[in-house]
């Protein structure tokens, strides 16, 4: 019960590393508020988790965010932000909007977030983000969530130096090939390269499997948890040894 008496917001909870987390902060007794853009996905999972409460509310939708923050109210002891979209394309088939989606979701709208969020975050309090090994690895034709990923990497090690002197911790959890709906969402990939990528993905892992979300959930909530209270800055990868054993 780590988490008890404690009041918890997740950004993108209603599916894969996001419900998990919500289900395991739920099940250490805090208070979860989570977000997501699919109503009928919200529904479902506030039925899963008893007590969590959901909210339709796109990341890169300011004043909605500030809305739903508005309506919580703070202090918020832990924030999680882990909305993020896919996309794959070589090159030359990048367009403008495929890179403006991708990067204002992924990049630009989860360092908004805690931006917002921050006036309801004290001393003691915990950020985690989810970023991807994907932003510090070369895979042909994904340039575009590379970039996003590398880019809040470099951009949280900046942010959790500000921070640390007011007490609040800031947290990258990567994830390696997880085998979540993100996988499966990818615009303008059929069904065949979305099987090849998947292939292509557990033979690059030295444990020769995909991960599940709630793997990742486990370090999301070590993270979020008084057990690294002298961590910050970090980056946790949990990608079955992707990056490390290479």
């Amino acid at each position: 019960m780590r988490f008890e008496n404690k009041k918890v917001l997740v950004i993108g909870g209603n599916s894969g590393i996001g419900l998990a987390s919500v289900e395991a902060f739920a099940a250490e007794g805090a208070e979860v508020y989570f977000t997501g853009r699919d109503e009928t996905t919200i529904r479902a999972a506030m039925e899963q988790v008893a007590g969590a409460q959901g909210h339709r509310v796109d990341i890169t939708d300011r004043a909605g965010m500030q809305t739903l923050l508005d309506d919580i109210g703070g202090p918020i002891d832990v924030l999680f932000v882990n909305a993020g979209v896919g996309g794959f394309a070589p090159l030359r088939q990048v367009t403008d909007e495929q890179w403006d989606f991708i990067h204002n979701v992924n990049l630009k709208g989860c360092i908004f977030a805690i931006q917002q969020a921050l006036p309801l975050l004290a001393a003691g309090s915990s950020i985690v983000v989810t970023g991807s090994i994907g932003g510090h690895s070369a895979v042909p034709g994904n340039a575009m969530y590379a970039a996003a990923k590398g880019g809040l990497y470099a951009a949280l090690k900046v942010i959790a130096a500000e921070l640390v002197t007011e007490g609040i911790r800031v947290n990258l959890v990567s994830p390696g090939p997880i085998d979540t709906p993100l996988l499966y969402r990818n615009p303008g990939t059929t069904d065949a390269q979305v099987d090849q990528l998947r292939e292509r993905m557990i033979e690059a892992v030295p444990m020769k499997r995909m991960g599940q979300a709630h793997e990742v959930a486990r370090a999301v909530l070590f993270l979020a948890s008084a057990d690294a209270s002298f961590i910050t800055g970090a980056n946790l990868c949990v990608d079955g040894g992707t990056l490390e054993l290479r």
